[in-house]
């Protein structure tokens, strides 16, 4: 549906562009979104878009940046909670309700490290690694003596959790509650098994 066409600070219309690339990224692949479309969206001409946006490559960078600030705002550990246990499971749970809202714009974000594009690729890289430290800052709580074993094994963790949360959104095969309680399971057992197995190293 095309909007019509209205005065806006270019503050506002800006906002109004990178929402409109979001709305679309929550119900398609991100590569798909073009500025024609946008365009037709916000009822104004493609070469408007142009003035904020120095190409489609930019346009999309800024949908992402938002999208992985969105998820990194949502799942953000809560602080009237100390026991880390219950801090994992609130931010896991967050986690899966943002995923079940929306969908490829999680996907988009995740999946940006593939992206031919290094800046896409550069803003899920450090998603991710916002994610990978607010584990790792907690990590004694949970066993873990914090080292380079610990790290790539909490990156381990993530990737499951994310690989995961993309095949159940093709195919939900457990429920939300069964699919929040797997992932947090899975970090604490993982975690002993770090702590053992470089324990028990020579």
């Amino acid at each position: 549906m095309t909007a019509s066409r209205t005065r806006m600070s270019p503050g506002a219309r800006r906002r109004q562009l990178i929402d409109l690339g979001i709305a679309m990224a929550g119900e398609r692949p991100l590569e798909s979104i073009t500025i024609e479309a946008v365009a037709e969206a916000a009822g104004v001409s493609k070469g408007l878009i142009f003035h904020y946006f120095e190409s489609k490559a930019d346009f999309h960078l800024q949908v992402v940046s938002e999208q992985a600030q969105g998820m990194l705002d949502r799942t953000a550990p809560r602080e009237d909670v100390t026991d880390v246990l219950e801090v994992l499971h609130s931010s896991v749970t967050a986690y899966v309700d943002y995923v079940s809202e929306k969908g490829h714009a999680f996907i988009g974000v995740i999946r940006g490290a593939a992206s031919a594009d290094p800046d896409i690729r550069e803003v899920a890289d450090r998603t991710r690694a916002v994610m990978s430290e607010r584990i790792l800052e907690r990590a004694p709580e949970m066993g873990m003596e914090r080292s380079r074993s610990t790290e790539v094994a909490v990156a381990g963790w993530m990737a499951f959790v994310e690989e995961t949360l993309v095949r159940w959104l093709a195919d939900p095969v457990m429920t939300r509650e069964q699919l929040i309680e797997v992932l947090v399971a899975a970090l604490p057992v993982l975690a002993r098994l770090v702590g053992d197995t470089v324990a028990g190293a020579p």
